[in-house]
């Protein structure tokens, strides 16, 4: 979800891309990970994850709603050998950081950065209007986007069962309407748990659902690091934001809430061979 504070809701839509579009097959490497959270412990562990509340009191970015919640059960739990990220609606006045949020949820981001190479994070989504999951990287420091991002899957409520692939970079980004990325209906992804992949590699950035990818961006485009930022570790995130100039751009369904994004693992095998 990128920090562009000062996007309009009206320009909403401009947030997806469908311009990179492929259908070919991906899969996972057959060896073991070389980093893995399957979320079979009884609690998150502290020393791959750390809560971001860093916005709390000022406001998360994109106009969003919640307040994230620092290991909070009631918003982030492990459960059934998954780990849970649950939106509610209401408010924590009692809190420190709390600026005025009306609903609360989790953001979890890897303590360690990760880079090139294989992910697949198998997830089960939200769907009720409002709501905003996502699974995306980011390298620590530097400003946005200059330094890049890459969304492996986003969904906003409003368009349920489409998930997202993007990347952000100075020079293609949706602040200048140029982000490269795809869509792609996943009929059962409020129901059933699905394998969402990326494929990072030196030459391009592939990103698909179940063995099937249908985002392809190369690295073929002039402008060096602002073309191509994507040489360096990216941390991992895992949150589930309501409203929004996205999410929220048809509203929140309150009667709907609570609502969870389930993970069952991430994995991480590096240098993947590209397809």
């Amino acid at each position: 979800m990128s920090p562009l504070i000062m996007l309009m809701t009206a320009q909403a839509a401009s947030l997806a891309a469908t311009n990179y579009t492929v259908d070919v097959p991906m899969r996972a490497p057959v060896s073991a990970p070389n980093w893995a959270d399957e979320f079979d412990g009884a609690q998150i562990d502290r020393e791959t994850w750390r809560f971001d509340t860093a916005r709390n009191a000022q406001g998360w970015y994109n106009h969003e709603l919640q307040y994230y919640a620092d290991a909070r059960p009631e918003n982030v739990r492990i459960e059934g050998g998954a780990l849970v990220i649950k939106a509610r609606h209401e408010t924590l006045p009692a809190q420190s950081d709390w600026g005025g949020q009306a609903y609360t949820s989790a953001k979890l981001v890897s303590r360690k950065a990760y880079g090139p190479g294989f992910y697949e994070i198998r997830a089960k989504l939200p769907c009720a209007r409002g709501t905003w999951p996502a699974i995306w990287l980011l390298p620590a420091g530097g400003s946005w986007p200059d330094e890049g991002e890459i969304d492996l899957m986003e969904m906003v409520g409003w368009q349920a069962e489409v998930v997202h692939a993007t990347l952000h970079t100075a020079a293609f980004n949706h602040r200048l309407g140029t982000q490269r990325g795809a869509e792609r209906r996943v009929p059962t992804s409020c129901s059933e748990f699905h394998r969402y992949q990326l494929d990072w590699g030196a030459d391009a950035i592939t990103i698909g659902v179940d063995d099937r990818a249908y985002m392809r961006v190369r690295n073929d485009q002039p402008g060096g690091k602002a073309a191509w930022p994507f040489t360096r570790p990216y941390n991992l995130i895992l949150n589930l934001a309501i409203g929004g100039d996205w999410g929220g751009a048809k509203g929140v369904d309150d009667a709907a809430l609570p609502q969870l994004m389930a993970v069952d693992y991430v994995r991480h095998w590096r240098g993947a061979p590209q397809r």
